[in-house]
């Protein structure tokens, strides 16, 4: 079977999640390799992970400058594996950087890109979310090789143990003319929640929470829940939460297990970020609110009201197991 690219999105010692979901989605098309761009070293350390999800090929992209540009080095490592193996497909996670890198190496390869990609079969169709979340279509690419941007969480990570190969691929020198640089890096703090766009439950609040301290409810729901906490557009924009929790087309695609939308209307840009989600809570006291609408279960109610009983039942039901 032909060789699928799959980017590796990393932190140096760990694969994230979105990495084995593109494992599992390359499968469909073809034997999945996988490029690991860092500095020497990184695939030795992340190879065992990335052959027990199914890599049967690891090419190791370092050098001491991959983590010094954006974009850059991935775009050259991308380049260089697809021009060596033409495979059937490059798959990327539908980040912000994920889209960019996907851009870039589709325009340098002449090649057919698809973003926010929800599903794909064994034929190379795929179902992507559009013009902000307005349609949901079925798309091929008919000219060049697919490069495919795949929304977070759309496909379920698989384990499948295989004997992976290594291929040293080499980067060329980066023109710092050209590249953005790195200048400096801040980690975010994480707290013991998991990552927005890796978690199975997400819980959002909206303007409806009317304020930071507002935000208490949606946190005290999500850790019972086991969940990540996320915020809508116009919370963000109101200095209710950092801007990093944002779940929109301007903020994180998501498509978790369940979704919990506290005090959020529903405008499209929110919709464009969550509504692959598997199943959807909405709640708000406004009737006409849009996002009642697509909700798989809809609240018409006082979020203060609703979401400390959910949180205190969740907790009684768990502490009864």
């Amino acid at each position: 079977m032909p060789d699928v690219l799959v980017l590796v999105d990393h932190d140096g010692e760990r694969v994230h999640r979105s990495t084995y979901e593109l494992l599992a989605a390359a499968r469909r098309l073809g034997d999945p390799a996988a490029v690991v761009v860092g500095t020497p070293g990184t695939a030795a350390r992340l190879g065992k992970d990335l052959a027990h999800h199914g890599a049967t090929l690891v090419y190791a992209a370092e050098s001491t400058e991959a983590d010094r540009f954006l974009a850059t080095p991935a775009v050259d490592a991308l380049e260089r594996a697809a021009r060596d193996a033409s495979p059937a497909a490059v798959l990327v996670s539908a980040t912000t950087g994920g889209k960019e890198v996907a851009g870039r190496l589709a325009a340098r390869l002449d090649a057919g890109l698809l973003i926010d990609v929800a599903d794909v079969d064994a034929s190379g169709v795929v179902t992507q979310v559009v013009f902000g979340g307005s349609y949901t279509v079925r798309a091929q690419v008919t000219h060049g090789m697919p490069v495919m941007a795949l929304r977070p969480g759309s496909f379920e990570p698989e384990e499948h143990p295989v004997r992976a190969g290594e291929r040293e691929l080499a980067l060329p020198p980066i023109d710092p003319a050209a590249s953005a640089r790195v200048t400096a890096r801040r980690a975010a703090p994480a707290g013991d929640r998991p990552a927005l766009t890796e978690a199975d439950v997400v819980v959002s609040g909206g303007r409806g929470v009317a304020g930071a301290d507002g935000f208490k409810v949606v946190e005290e729901l999500a850790d019972a829940l086991g969940g990540a906490v996320g915020a809508s557009r116009a919370a963000v924009d109101a200095g209710y939460y950092p801007h990093q929790y944002q779940v929109g087309q301007t903020g994180k695609s998501v498509s978790p297990q369940l979704y919990i939308a506290l005090g959020i209307s529903g405008a499209i840009q929110h919709l464009a970020g969550m509504q692959t989600s598997k199943t959807i809570v909405a709640v708000n006291k406004d009737p006409e609110a849009p996002l009642l609408g697509l909700a798989d279960y809809s609240v018409v109610g006082d979020l203060f009201e609703v979401a400390p009983a959910l949180t205190q039942e969740v907790t009684a039901r768990r502490a009864a197991r």
